[in-house]
């Protein structure tokens, strides 16, 4: 979670503000003369981030990792100026289970009810206010309906269905890849938004995603086109289809992920490849999810310090094992058959791709005084924070005999979350094309654009997702209660 003002902060260091925050995030936004809800859904974000999430969550005996991140600091510097990224320990999982388990033991549950497998399919309005829901119930057709004086539209956005993506994907040089994968659940269909829209509410943005660049086939997929992002090495060197090293400004992982996303779609065929070693990988690879970090997940804090400073060797033996995306090998001749193979090509030619890593590797070993790539200053730059020097290689040949096998990872863009959605005033309440309320009509997270109907606009900080869904929530629970 992105937090501004935290005592983690403070005792890492690191000097914020909320207005520092507020600028960054306008830059980042790139925000429109009509965007008025979502930039101060955004402003409040900044200003109430530390008392409405950070010591909520607190209070509810939550706590985070001591060590703040700092991800998303913009190639051109429009990112991020100080660490903000905040980790849950025990990741969403331990917190979702924490606030579950409060919610059943609450002193009014028995006023709580919970049905499961019952699909709405329309609010119910009468004269001029929502009177409840109704919908059938999945794989019985059943009939149901529920009355209500206050619904609150918690639905996500539209990252589930590949089809209604591809239509809003961003007017860009490029277009949509031929293949997306899917991060988020093919529940996210926008069936929520579209419910919201039918009584007078209004969606914006709709076209703004959060994509990312770096996503493989899931080994143990529950539904079709199932994806995981990897969080990319800084180490590596990212290529083209071809295995050609992306360029003149090469992409380094971490730094900015809209601008990835771009730069690869730009391209003929819109997939990509990083190329490291065994030692880059155990280092600084990672992937999303609390079932892939156990360490954090489970609590584990020796395991934790373990995997930080001797590398995750079980993840990436796991993960080379079961994905089909993860290709190792002894030599780069191999490797290079191996990934043409995959794809069913002969795209990445073996003379290319030595030439690059070869220059790359050249760098290195004229030592640190004569570095001249770019991407080698930004890991230096990298390097100067500890919480990111501790996850990271230093200035890591590709081609180093003890560091092997090699390892290429094929990504393909994945689907993450909507940025925009159901326009809302800083109450959460759903606003007419007039900006007037509808009554007893609220919307929440992914739904709402996270607030606003587009509080990160064009572009995110990253982070500031689950916790504007707290945000939010938050504030439609106040406005209900009056």
């Amino acid at each position: 979670m992105l937090l501004v003002g935290t005592p983690l902060q403070k005792y890492n260091g690191i000097k914020d503000s909320p207005e520092l925050a507020f600028s960054d995030w306008c830059n980042t936004a790139r925000f429109e003369d009509n965007d008025v809800l979502p930039r101060k859904w955004a402003e409040m974000y900044c200003h109430q981030s530390f008392p409405e999430i950070y010591l909520w969550l607190r209070r509810k005996g939550i706590r985070f990792v001591p060590s703040v991140m700092w991800p998303e600091r913009g190639f051109y510097g429009q990112g991020n100026s100080v660490p903000r990224y905040h980790i849950v320990w025990g990741t969403g999982y331990g917190m979702t289970s924490t606030l579950i388990d409060q919610m059943l033991k609450h002193r009014n549950n028995d006023r709580l009810e919970m049905h499961f497998n019952c699909r709405v399919k329309d609010i119910e309005k009468s004269a001029g206010r929502i009177t409840g829901i109704s919908g059938e119930v999945e794989g019985t057709g059943e009939r149901f309906s529920a009355g209500a004086d206050n619904i609150v539209i918690a639905t996500g956005g539209i990252g589930g269905d590949i089809d209604r993506v591809r239509k809003l994907w961003p007017g860009e040089p490029g277009g949509p890849p031929d293949e997306i994968l899917i991060g988020s659940h093919p529940f996210c269909d926008g069936s929520g938004i579209e419910m919201a829209e039918r009584l007078g509410g209004v969606a914006t943005n709709l076209g703004y995603m959060w994509n990312y660049p770096e996503g493989i086939a899931h080994p143990r997929p529950e539904f079709k086109g199932q994806g995981l992002r990897v969080i990319a090495p800084r180490s590596a060197l990212w290529m083209d289809y071809r295995g050609r090293r992306i360029g003149p400004q090469p992409l380094v992982g971490y730094y900015e992920t809209s601008y990835a996303v771009k730069r690869i779609c730009e391209q003929k065929k819109k997939y990509s490849w990083q190329v490291m070693n065994w030692k880059i990988a155990a280092r600084e690879l990672g992937l999303s999810g609390a079932e892939h970090n156990e360490a954090i997940r489970d609590r584990k804090f020796i395991q934790l310090l373990m995997n930080t400073f001797f590398g995750n060797n079980k993840l990436i033996k796991r993960i080379t094992n079961e994905c089909p995306d993860f290709i190792t090998a002894g030599s780069l001749t191999e490797l290079v058959k191996k990934m043409n193979s995959l794809v069913g090509t002969d795209d990445v030619e073996l003379e290319s791709i030595e030439r690059d890593i070869q220059l790359y590797d050249d760098q290195i070993e004229r030592g640190v005084k004569f570095h001249n790539d770019d991407q080698l200053r930004r890991i230096a730059s990298a390097r100067s924070w500890p919480g990111d020097r501790i996850r990271m290689c230093k200035f890591q040949k590709i081609l180093d005999p003890k560091a092997m096998p090699l390892i290429a990872v094929r990504y393909r863009i994945i689907t993450r979350k909507s940025l925009g959605g159901i326009k809302t005033d800083l109450g959460s309440r759903v606003v007419d094309r007039d900006g007037k309320v509808i009554p007893g009509l609220y919307a929440v997270g992914e739904a709402a654009g996270f607030g606003g109907g587009g509080i990160n606009g064009k572009s995110s900080l990253e982070g500031t997702f689950i916790s504007s869904c707290i945000l939010s929530g938050r504030m439609a629970a106040r406005s209900i209660a009056g």
